[in-house]
């Protein structure tokens, strides 16, 4: 299995959305909660090319952006793959 991170807010319903997704595919991920954390924001952003939105998603050290990427690839089939790298 791929090894995926995402910084979050608690409360972000974005973010909410894009753990649910990974939920429903039974994927293990390591969650920052990074909620009024600036030096933990800092590091996402150098991480993520300067993105410091939430949520920010990375699959086996690739970033892959954010909510809106996640469900889009999901949409296009290309998900599962990385997923099960």
């Amino acid at each position: 299995m791929a090894k995926v991170e995402i910084y979050t807010w608690r409360a972000c319903p974005f973010c909410i959305r894009a753990k649910r997704l990974l939920d429903r595919k039974g994927v293990a991920y390591t969650e920052y909660a990074i909620d009024g954390d600036n030096p933990a924001r800092d590091a996402m952003a150098e991480r993520s090319g300067g993105r410091r939105s939430v949520p920010e998603i990375f699959i086996d050290d690739s970033h892959i952006g954010g909510c809106d990427e996640l469900h889009a690839l999901d949409r296009a089939g290309e998900l599962d793959s990385l997923l099960a790298s």
